[in-house]
């Protein structure tokens, strides 16, 4: 009565321990993001700081990207690891 059977509990099981291990609500980012991000920090890092806002005005001026969800997610990216740089140092 409510018992599992064992091939749906080593299912579950292994579902849960190939589970990331981030912090819920964090999404993985593309590597094309990555990529762009880290590229900006290299080239230009006194243009970018912890602010999302203040970082999408310099993604605008220092790309050419179109798009404003990969323009977000770029400044995002930088904001986030701007802000864990500040914090290790």
């Amino acid at each position: 009565m409510g018992s599992l059977s064992p091939t749906r509990h080593r299912s579950a099981e292994r579902t849960f321990l190939a589970a990331p291990l981030s912090k819920p609500g964090m999404a993985i980012k593309p590597d094309y993001v990555k990529k762009t991000g880290n590229i900006l920090l290299e080239r230009y890092p006194e243009a970018f700081g912890t602010d999302f806002e203040h970082n999408k005005d310099s993604v605008v001026e220092l790309t050419n990207i179109e798009s404003k969800g990969v323009r977000n997610r770029v400044a995002g990216y930088i904001a986030r690891k701007k802000g864990a740089t500040e914090v290790e140092a």
